[in-house]
């Protein structure tokens, strides 16, 4: 004789004893939940931090923008004038500088290095928010770096060729 629950009951039940995800039935916890926020900071006239701004979004993140002061925010958050580009954020203690692709946060939040955070110097084309139509699909190799306490950087991600 086949025993039956009413409908949902099975469900609650394995909910209940915290096995359901263990037992495949349930939906998978979205990694979008788990991303910290980002906050921006961007100059009112800046097109393409809004494309960048659009790009971690699309990528899950929730984003709070700053019009203004992304000098004052590079500076504060320790990221060197030579790694520079048009906009600075923060996201869970590290700072992102420039135009770095949304995979190569969700790695530093992963790998948790000690380090300042990651930059992608000045703008290159082919970089989330750099990669719009107006660009005619050029895509230039660029480095994602690696700033660390003492200002030195290191390639923490090279874009060439069909990574790009």
């Amino acid at each position: 004789m086949k025993h039956t629950l009413p409908h949902g009951t099975r469900r609650q039940l394995l909910l209940a004893l915290g096995v359901l995800p263990l037992a495949g039935l349930a939906h998978a916890a979205s990694p979008v939940a788990e991303l910290p926020p980002v906050e921006v900071w961007k100059e009112p006239t800046c097109g393409c931090c809004k494309d960048w701004i659009a790009h971690m979004e699309a990528n899950g993140f929730k984003v709070f923008v700053n019009l203004g002061g992304t000098n004052a925010a590079r500076a504060r958050l320790g990221i060197p004038q030579n790694m520079a580009s048009c906009h600075t954020a923060r996201v869970a203690g590290y700072a992102i500088e420039g135009h770095v692709p949304a995979r190569d946060i969700e790695r530093l939040l992963r790998e948790k290095p000690t380090a300042v955070g990651l930059a992608a110097p000045g703008m290159p084309i082919g970089a989330p928010g750099m990669d719009t139509p107006g660009y005619g699909g050029r895509k230039n190799p660029y480095n994602v770096m690696l700033v660390a306490k003492d200002g030195s950087a290191s390639v923490y991600q090279k874009y060439e060729g069909n990574n790009l």
